[in-house]
């Protein structure tokens, strides 16, 4: 395509509009002791190098987007310290401090110069004030920008006990220039410099607060960049295509761009939207992983209800009595089932209740019902007859959501006898590598109604068959967070992808006789709202929504 100069122009304009929507850095002309030396005629001030030539001054940048986020750059600001270990007793703990007088610090609590670049060294740490001894421990330098901030860093390794930690804490912020971190300050520092994006730090947060293996996985994949590599590839996209839209509407007239030019903006729109929709089709995979799925145990009175919560949680969570009735609030566990988070709520027995607090009870079983992503629907094997068909009934009878994914659980197998075979070979008619839902959906296989299983919660026999039944069906909900593209985990994320799809269908419904400065403005919403997601457009909004639930030293 012949865009000369007209497609240079327009991408020209786009990149100072880009320019334009990310607030400058502040102080890029301070310096870190402009001229001062160190070690073998090592400068740190602007434009010097460190060890070779690569340059740690206020001129470094890391892609097109250094200064995103607060524009804070290396050099300037304050010197932050904390505990980035778990707090309590533990064997080691380390504290971190980053900013420009690190390695003054460092200095002060170790009376010797700091140790080689990324080399852990043993040292006397003191107090500065009265030389008394608090430690002895292990230190490590970490020189900016190849530091997890960007910035100068120290960190501490010290004994655990809790007044080797407040001692050195408090040796910290008694030196000049030195203040303790806000919760998430690290990281949002190290996103102001360019280390990560927004998806990225909140990958981090989600991999400090996972619990199972599936969670850890996802969370990782995340910090690594996949997802926001992604949501750049669809940015970059965006804006070559709004490139293409401006130079044909600034010069078409003048035949310097080929009509072929707008025929290509309109289908890449079209694939980029046709990705985006299957994107946020996923079923929410992400954000039940991250968050956990919420399963309800329902059921009539007295069949096991609780007494499958225990079984599954392992302790006596719930009060269990052979009166019926005993459950009247719903109580909440949080489960590791086979690497997946399962929140699991033991509910009241649904029934036609006369006593007024049981009627709360089978109201807020219902509520919760509603809001279920799995059913454990929970019957007395001994009165159901063995049939598919009274098995369905006895499951409509519950009244659960329909669509709901759900595993009926046959409880008090023990009380059975010589009649269990029939029931076994009825539950196992179910398709269990199969999510169906509570409505009786037809699976793919065409089998009709919920997976089955039989179960004695006083013997513990079938519950190994239960958890391996719940591990599928976990798994079919969240799917394998290693395997094809990654998942939503935000609805963050979520809300910006469908106001980024409204655009772009916004653009298609325009036609080719549509006016074309509109349907440029349409790409430039779309492309917004992608860069609201990474952090690189608009950022300063959401800043203190994903920072604020790190944990202090992070």
């Amino acid at each position: 395509m012949a865009l000369s100069g007209a497609v240079r122009a327009a991408r020209g304009r786009c990149a100072r509009a880009l320019r334009s929507a990310v607030p400058p850095a502040a102080g890029t002309g301070a310096t870190r002791g402009t001229g001062a030396t160190r070690g073998t005629g090592d400068t740190r001030g602007t434009g010097a190098t460190a060890g070779t030539d690569a340059t740690r001054g206020t001129g470094d940048t890391r892609g097109t987007d250094a200064t995103r986020g607060t524009g804070a750059t290396r050099g300037t600001g304050d010197t932050i310290f904390a505990l980035s270990s778990a707090p309590g007793r533990c064997g080691v703990a380390v504290i971190r401090a980053s900013g420009p007088g690190s390695g003054a610090a460092l200095r002060s609590l170790t009376g010797i110069p700091e140790p080689p670049p990324r080399v852990m060294a043993l040292r006397r740490i003191q107090d500065p004030q009265t030389t008394e001894t608090l430690d002895r421990g292990l230190v490590v330098w970490f020189p900016g920008p190849r530091s997890f901030t960007g910035e100068d860093c120290a960190e501490l390794h010290v004994h655990g006990g809790p007044a080797v930690v407040s001692g050195v804490l408090r040796a910290l912020g008694r030196l000049p220039g030195l203040r303790p971190a806000e919760p998430g300050e690290f990281t949002r520092r190290a996103f102001a410099h360019g280390k990560l994006d927004l998806t990225a730090a909140e990958g981090l947060r989600d991999l400090i607060g996972a619990e199972t293996e599936a969670q850890r996985r996802q969370a990782l994949r995340q910090m690594e960049g996949d997802l926001g590599r992604l949501y750049q590839r669809w940015s970059h996209s965006l804006t070559q295509a709004l490139a293409h839209l401006e130079a044909y509407i600034d010069f078409s007239e003048d035949d310097n761009v080929e009509e072929e030019v707008l025929t290509q903006v309109r289908v890449t729109v079209r694939a980029l939207l046709q990705e985006l929709r299957g994107h946020l089709r996923d079923g929410r995979r992400g954000e039940l992983l991250r968050g956990g799925v919420r399963a309800v145990i329902a059921g009539p009175p007295n069949v096991g209800k609780s007494s499958l919560l225990n079984l599954l949680c392992r302790r006596p969570a719930a009060i269990v009595s052979p009166t019926a009735g005993t459950t009247r609030d719903v109580l909440e566990v949080a489960l590791d089932i086979g690497g997946y988070p399962l929140v699991l709520s033991d509910t009241a027995g649904l029934r036609q209740a006369t006593d007024p607090v049981e009627r709360e009870g089978v109201a807020r079983a219902r509520a919760r019902l509603c809001q279920a992503d799995l059913v454990l629907a929970v019957l007395d094997a001994t009165s159901v007859p063995p049939t598919p068909v009274a098995l369905e009934a006895a499951l409509a009878a519950l009244e659960p959501p329909p669509g709901t994914p759900c595993v009926l659980v046959l409880n008090k197998a023990d009380l059975l006898g010589g009649h269990g075979g029939s029931l076994s070979a009825t539950s196992a008619q179910g398709p269990p590598a199969t999510l169906l839902s509570c409505g009786g959906s037809p699976s793919a296989t065409g089998a009709q109604g919920p997976p089955a299983t039989l179960l004695s919660c006083k013997t513990g026999e079938g519950l190994e068959a239960l958890l391996e039944l719940l591990t599928q069906q976990l798994a079919q909900l969240c799917g394998d967070p290693l395997l094809g593209s990654p998942s939503l985990t935000q609805s963050r994320h979520s809300r910006h992808l469908g106001a980024c799809a409204a655009a772009l269908e916004r653009f298609g419904d325009l036609g080719d006789s549509g006016d074309l400065a509109v349907a440029a403005e349409q790409l430039r919403v779309a492309r917004r709202e992608l860069g609201r997601i990474t952090g690189h457009v608009g950022a300063e909004d959401v800043l203190d929504i994903i920072f604020r639930d790190f944990c202090v030293g992070k």
